[in-house]
């Protein structure tokens, strides 16, 4: 198959420059509502996203296994033309928008992408807020692979979903005119994403486009001002910890629980679910271990 460009490489000096414009007109044009940029948070998001990096190269060696063994077993081939690329592109944002929600409603899948809601700021830097466990993400894919997508086709398509959603992560951008807005995942729509509000919750996945949101009844309108981070935020700017605090959550939750079906819940329900009345004599789990859960 051709050659595909890094994405993601190729875009570093446009996220550096877009970062630096953002944040010389918070300076010359603050705004009272807006929550801008601070330096800890700033730097833990950015040393989150450095970190991604290191990790997630770890993680291809067995998801490129994975994946290269289904590309083999399966007796499709999509080869990459000028005119597949856009399909391959929009299937991945499909299934793009199932990871994401995936992401949202099951803890152990939450614990991976907390990371990224975790800041009570919402600029460019916080683009890069990733995950260090992204291994979570690979199962969601397979169809695309089994279909025929090359993997190399497929990261490709993944970094430009990626490269696109940077420049959704800034409050310096008001609403669009109404066809981008019903078509795309603009500023608007991830700020409602973002935000810890209870009508704000679990809205808005969508990467690129926002239709799959208006399909499947997930979409919702920016109206009141939306307040950043986790409907229980963490107090820290420690990498580790932003990176494994859910996990530990998870951990002292199963310690707590009662019952190998509560276990389970803690685990595989949502983030914010909770055990019916337990049976006399069963100690409730410490209220600290409760989920933290944003949209």
């Amino acid at each position: 198959m051709p050659n595909l460009p890094d994405v993601v490489l190729w875009s570093i000096p446009a996220f550096v420059l877009l970062t630096v414009v953002e944040v010389v007109s918070y300076r010359f044009h603050p705004d009272e509502d807006a929550a801008g940029y601070e330096t800890k948070d700033a730097a833990t998001s950015i040393g989150m996203g450095l970190g991604s990096l290191v990790f997630d190269f770890a993680w291809k060696i067995p998801i490129v296994a994975i994946y290269t063994a289904v590309y083999e077993l399966t007796p499709l081939r999509i080869p990459v033309l000028w005119w597949t690329v856009p399909l391959m592109l929009l299937g991945q944002d499909f299934f793009y928008y199932w990871s994401h929600r995936g992401h949202h409603v099951i803890r152990i899948l939450w614990a991976c992408h907390v990371v990224h809601h975790s800041s009570r700021r919402f600029n460019l830097s916080t683009a890069l807020r990733q995950p260090w466990t992204s291994l979570t993400v690979w199962p969601f894919y397979v169809p695309m692979i089994a279909l025929g997508v090359h993997p190399a086709a497929l990261a490709f398509c993944s970094s430009a979903n990626l490269v696109y959603q940077f420049w959704v992560h800034t409050e310096r951008i008001d609403k669009l005119p109404r066809p981008f807005e019903f078509l795309l995942n603009t500023p608007s729509h991830h700020r409602v994403h973002h935000a810890s509000q209870g009508g704000y919750l679990d809205r808005n996945f969508g990467g690129i486009l926002i239709v799959w949101d208006r399909l499947f009844r997930s979409f919702t309108v920016e109206t009141v001002r939306p307040v950043f981070g986790l409907t229980k935020n963490i107090d820290t700017y420690n990498p580790l910890r932003v990176a494994t605090h859910e996990y530990a959550a998870i951990a002292r939750d199963v310690r707590a629980a009662g019952s190998w079906r509560e276990r389970a819940g803690r685990v595989f329900r949502g983030p914010g679910w909770q055990p019916g009345p337990r049976p006399a004599g069963v100690p409730a789990a410490a209220p600290e271990t409760v989920a933290e859960h944003v949209a």
